[in-house]
């Protein structure tokens, strides 16, 4: 794999990703970042339930969920640095996750048709040989999607794409054809805000002589 020529890499380290997303690991590597998927222990379920009964606002709860996924991972892999990663979609206020079946896809679907909406990705880095005690970040890209059909939205959600994506559609599969536009980072919505993360990468090297 050729590393990227943007980030001055140190020899022999290799990023833990804290993630099962393929996305994720798609856009890393892609992006010539050198990684091992290391997923984190199932600590968002009962994690999200908690911030979301305590109103918490969007990006914080992002960011609280990526950092938790981080140091989760962290913890059993100590020395090595670690990316934990949570994007969400925000409509109206309200915090739209990942669908639980196919009645909920199909809601999420309607609700986001003809209207612009928010994604927001959070990235926690942390560990490393230096011991970096964690830095969470986030970006935040608008959306608009094109008027939907409900027929249309039946079928899209039959393809079984929007069941493993915060609110329920992907933008780099079936689901680009839904989009009107993009204002931000397209790769955030994709759930790994690259420009941002290399830059944060820059200065956890710099800063902590990785």
């Amino acid at each position: 794999m050729t590393t990227t020529p943007f980030i001055h890499w140190p020899a022999d380290l290799e990023l833990i990703l804290a993630s099962r997303s393929p996305r994720r690991a798609e856009l890393l590597q892609v992006a010539g970042i050198p990684f091992q998927i290391i997923a984190a222990p199932d600590v968002e379920a009962e994690l999200a339930a908690t911030l979301i009964d305590l109103d918490t606002k969007p990006h914080l709860y992002a960011e609280k969920l990526a950092a938790a996924k981080a140091l989760a991972v962290a913890e059993i892999h100590p020395g090595r640095l670690v990316l934990g990663a949570d994007t969400i979609v925000v409509l109206d206020g309200d915090i739209l996750e990942k669908p639980v079946d196919v009645e909920e896809a199909m809601v999420l679907l309607s609700r986001l048709s003809g209207r612009s909406h928010t994604v927001i990705s959070a990235i926690t880095l942390c560990g490393g040989p230096a011991g970096h005690p964690g830095i969470t970040v986030h970006e935040t890209t608008s959306v608009e999607f094109l008027s939907l059909a409900e027929d249309a939205i039946g079928r899209y959600v039959a393809t079984g794409e929007p069941m493993d994506k915060a609110g329920a559609y992907g933008i780099q599969g079936y689901g680009a054809l839904m989009v009107r536009g993009v204002e931000g980072c397209y790769f955030n919505v994709m759930g790994l805000p690259l420009s941002l993360l290399g830059e944060t990468l820059r200065s956890v090297f710099s800063k902590y002589q990785l």
